[in-house]
């Protein structure tokens, strides 16, 4: 749904929000269940299987950093539900009581991609990706506004409706 301010637009992204872990909380849980195993086995297995099987755990929380590691120098917010305020070079999303604010620079490049937007810095780095509008309008309108163009009465006067 899009409603016109005075200063941009308010708009209810529909998408259902995406798991950026990729696996890592359930890697992270079966370590957890690992470093149990381990314990226990310490006191009641063979000195040699002991070993290995701290080793293993081990490795284990090396390669769990070296993803999270990886996770964190991915750059690029996600937005695919919650409440979006639009105005002229600002995007915040207010999503179970959380606020995320994406300035957008002069040199920046938003790319539509019809229900979908995605926003670039000057490096051509991604910034942002913002998906779940009702509507290929609705992401048009958006990317008008972040450009700094005005919105007409023809477009200020849109109802959405979904079928």
């Amino acid at each position: 749904m899009l409603k016109v301010n005075d200063n941009g637009v308010t708009v209810t992204l529909t998408g259902k929000g995406v798991g950026s872990g990729n696996g890592i909380f359930m890697f992270a849980f079966a370590l957890l269940i690992g470093a149990v195993a381990v314990a226990v086995g310490l006191s009641s297995l063979p000195r040699q299987w002991a070993i290995g099987a701290l080793a293993l755990l081990v490795i284990g929380m090396f390669v769990f950093n070296v993803l999270r590691g990886r996770q964190k120098q991915q750059k690029g917010m996600y937005l695919t539900s919650g409440v979006l305020d639009v105005r002229y070079g600002l995007v915040s999303n207010f999503n179970g009581g959380r606020r995320q604010d994406v300035a957008v620079l002069v040199d920046d490049k938003i790319v539509n991609h019809g229900k979908q937007l995605t926003i670039y810095d000057k490096e051509a780095q991604k910034k942002c990706h913002i998906s779940g509008f009702e509507s290929a309008k609705e992401a048009q309108i958006v990317e008008q506004i972040l450009q700094g163009q005005k919105l007409g009465k023809r477009n200020a006067n849109i109802k959405i409706q979904s079928t």
